[in-house]
Formats: structure tokens, C-alpha cells, sequence
């Protein structure tokens, strides 16, 4: 059984390898207030055993509600906001074909997005595609009054209806929300629509192994067991080991949680393959959320390389030295092309006739590391051997657990995010929601 691996030889010229291991106690600390639950935000632990409590019957019923919406749909609209879509849109794009929705022939629903902004255009543009498609709509909101996902929701429930009708569009909407409360959960059993739980004890960020990811993949034709497959491997190999030397997401944790102490402000994830794009974007959400509060955290960027090299990368290699990049690196691609030999070569690039395209590639992120680091950069690698499913699950639990680790590390709850609701109130102040009435007279004063 292959595992993503960490290689960190780019990090010990500049913080000594016995530092880190130093800090043996600390992790070990942290991994006993996850598993024990008995630190911050212990009533959002639902993840850690997650992927090995997907029962069969959990995947059947999946798979089934995938069939009856694929026989009918050619595109699954996915509404949710955060980790709502974060997740599910990482996954999607990472095991995509790059020009899947271009292809006259495509057998699987193009899965697209809705709910994660409040963009009219996006809107108006949308409805205008789905006036000429048949789709269904995946639906997730554990309050069903979140403003972005609600307003679509309501959109396009009142499209699709007006275009096949009340009784074929119930058979058309799933709803993933609470199991007993909120606007979503009386709406679907009103409405009969077909629903699946979100758990209580499992946060937004965290909730791709759940139905939030689970079945909206599954109806774009994605092999969700072989995802669970890996996180249930990283998770029997990582989750109750505290050792650094067995456990790489422990490492990673500590790794990080070392150089902010050496003032590393910023950790940029880094990938040389577009379809990790998202993967970071959905990375972003996980540690941003989790670890920026009380004053706290460690910044979470990323780049897109080889192409951010031609505009991030001058600030990389010589701006301020608050930062260090985290690489992910892919072992083998999925196709093979080769450079072309050209007679009158007029480009010079005779030079690499004959070679791989990712051959070229992997030359230029181990050149680009050498200059970073050079350059004053440390950094971090994590190898996935092969972009597949199995391997995306295992790199979704190392991450996620990796967070819980370096939260406490941190000494910080990990699992809320109470910043998040600052701009809310905001909003619905100057929108005159009912009950803003004094922090709407308060703001109009300010403003």
C-alpha cells in the first residue's frame, strides 16, 4: 500500500532537523486532545473517524440517488458556500479532464456551481445555460438561511419547477442539510425531496467525506469509494500514531508550527499540475478558518506553477522573507507526450526533442525549489504518487488532520470560525433584515 510521503531535506538548512523533532512532546500533547476530546471545539471532532465509519449501505444509498439523478440530468448543480463546495469542486477538478465540458460526447453530468457568491451576472448567465440543459440540483445548507446559498436555491428551485413541474422536480432536488432543524431540513420534508444528513459534529471545512462531497461527486461519475478507500488509509496510519517519525501529517503539523516561530508568516502550496488548482483553494479554506484567529495564524496562499512563476515568483525569490512553500508534487501523470524534433528549430528547443512534457516540468519544480530555497525559502514537499482518487482521499485526512494537530499547537480552537459572522452582521444591517433594526440605525450613522 503506496502513501503520499513528506520530504522536508529543503527545510533543515534552515531549522535543524533536531528542532523539529524536538517538538515531539508538543504534537503528542495535541494528538491526545483530539483523540481524548478534550480540547477546543471538541463537539467538531465527527472527522476524525469519519472515512472508516462509511458503512456499505451508506455508499448504496448514494450510488442509488446518483443513478436515478445521472439518468436525467446533464448537469448537476451543486448549491453551497465554503466547505459546502470548496470540497466537492476540489475533487471534481482535480479528477477531470481539463476540457470535460467541451466534449460532445461526454457520458457523466458536468457538475457546476451555485450559491458560493452573490454575482448577478454568474446568476443570469447560469439560468440562461440551464434553459437549454437538463439538470438537478444538490443543494447544501445545514441552516438553509445562509444568504448566498439561499438565494440560489430559491432561483433556481423556482426555475427548474417553472420549466418541468412541481412533481418532476421534486425527483430532481436532493437536499443535504440538518437531521432534525432549519429552514432546509422543513423545506425537504415539505416538499418531499430526497435528503441526507449533515453531522452534527462535523464542521463545514471538514465535511467533504461526507454526503456535502459524497453525493454530489458520486452523481458526476466519480469513484467515491476509492476516495474513502485513502482516507481510511491515512487515517489507520496517522490518527492515533503520535510518533513524527510514522506519522507524516504529525511532521507536517510541527514542521509548519516551527517556522512561524522563526517569524514564516505566510505558507504558499504550491502545484505544477492545473487541476490542483482547487485542491488549493479548498486547502486555504481548511487552514485559514481553523488557525487564523485570536491574533494568530499562519497566512495561507497559493500558486499555480509553472505560470504564477512569471508573476508571483519575483516576490517568492527575493521579497520579504516571511514565507515558505509547501509543493505538491505528482508522481507519475495519467498520458504521456513528448517534445517534437523541429528541422529548422528556430525556437532552440531541439535541446529537449524526445523528452516528456512532464519530464520538462518536473525539471522546472525542482529548479524553481533550488532557487527558492537559494533564495532564502524553505521547503516543504509532499509526494502524491499518482493524481487518482485513492490518493486525493489520503491527501484530504492528512490535511485535515494535520489541522486539528497544528491548531492546538497553536493554542487556538481550531474547530469555529467567529470571525466569519463579523461581515454578516454587517450585511444584514445594511440590508434592513428584520432584527438588525439597531445595527442598521447604528451603521447608516457610521457610514
Amino acid at each position: 500500500m503506496e502513501m503520499i510521503k513528506l520530504d522536508l531535506k529543503n527545510v533543515y538548512d534552515f531549522i535543524p532537523e533536531q528542532e523539529i523533532r524536538g517538538m515531539q512532546q508538543e504534537v503528542s500533547e495535541s494528538m491526545e486532545k483530539l483523540n481524548a476530546g478534550t480540547g477546543a471545539g471538541n463537539d467538531f471532532l465527527g472527522w476524525l473517524n469519519l472515512p472508516s465509519s462509511i458503512a456499505e449501505e451508506d455508499f448504496n444509498a448514494i450510488e442509488k440517488t446518483a443513478r436515478r439523478l445521472r439518468e436525467t440530468s446533464e448537469i448537476v448543480v451543486v448549491i453551497g458556500i465554503g466547505g459546502s463546495y470548496l470540497g466537492a469542486k476540489a475533487v471534481n477538478d482535480a479528477l477531470s479532464d481539463n476540457f470535460a465540458s467541451w466534449r460532445k460526447n461526454r457520458k457523466d453530468p458536468m457538475m457546476i456551481f451555485a450559491g458560493h457568491n452573490i454575482d448577478e451576472d454568474y446568476m443570469h448567465e447560469l439560468i440562461r445555460l440551464l434553459d437549454d440543459c437538463t439538470y438537478s440540483i444538490v443543494a447544501i445548507s445545514k441552516s438553509g438561511t445562509t444568504t448566498e446559498p439561499a438565494i440560489a436555491f430559491r432561483i433556481l428551485r423556482e426555475h427548474l419547477v417553472s420549466k418541468i413541474g412541481i412533481s418532476a422536480a421534486r425527483d430532481r432536488i436532493v437536499a443535504i442539510t440538518d437531521g432534525s432543524k432549519g429552514a432546509m431540513r422543513k423545506l425537504a420534508d415539505q416538499e418531499g425531496y430526497e435528503s441526507y444528513v449533515i453531522p452534527d459534529d462535523v464542521g463545514g471545512r471538514f465535511s467533504v467525506l461526507t454526503p456535502v462531497g459524497l453525493v454530489p461527486l458520486a452523481v458526476a461519475g466519480f469513484d467515491i469509494r476509492q476516495l474513502v478507500t485513502g482516507a481510511v488509509e491515512m487515517e489507520q496510519a496517522a490518527r492515533t500514531e503520535p510518533s513524527m517519525e510514522k506519522n507524516p501529517a504529525a511532521l507536517y503539523a510541527a514542521t509548519r508550527n516551527a517556522m512561524y516561530r522563526k517569524g514564516k508568516k505566510i505558507e504558499i502550496l504550491v502545484n505544477y499540475h492545473s487541476k490542483l488548482h482547487y485542491v488549493a483553494e479548498w486547502w486555504k479554506q481548511l487552514y485559514g478558518e481553523s488557525e487564523g484567529k485570536d491574533g494568530k495564524g499562519i497566512f495561507p496562499a497559493a500558486v499555480d506553477n509553472s505560470s504564477d512563476l512569471h508573476s508571483m515568483g519575483q516576490y517568492i525569490q527575493e521579497g520579504e522573507r516571511i514565507l515558505f512553500e509547501t509543493v505538491l508534487s505528482i508522481g507519475e501523470t495519467d498520458n504521456e507526450m513528448v517534445v517534437p524534433k523541429d528541422a529548422d528549430n528556430l525556437d532552440g528547443l531541439n535541446y529537449l526533442s524526445g523528452k516528456k512534457i512532464d519530464d520538462v516540468n518536473k525539471m522546472a519544480e525542482l529548479g524553481t525549489t533550488l532557487a527558492h530555497v537559494d533564495g532564502g525559502v524553505p521547503n516543504l514537499r509532499i509526494v502524491v504518487p499518482q493524481l487518482n482518487a485513492r490518493y486525493l482521499g489520503q491527501l484530504i485526512y492528512f490535511f485535515e488532520l494535520a489541522c486539528g494537530i497544528s491548531g492546538y499547537m497553536l493554542e487556538v480552537n481550531p474547530f469555529n470560525q467567529p470571525g466569519v459572522e463579523a461581515y454578516k452582521k454587517n450585511m444584514f444591517a445594511l440590508l434592513e433584515k428584520p432584527g438588525f433594526e439597531a445595527e442598521t440605525r447604528k451603521i447608516k450613522d457610521r457610514i
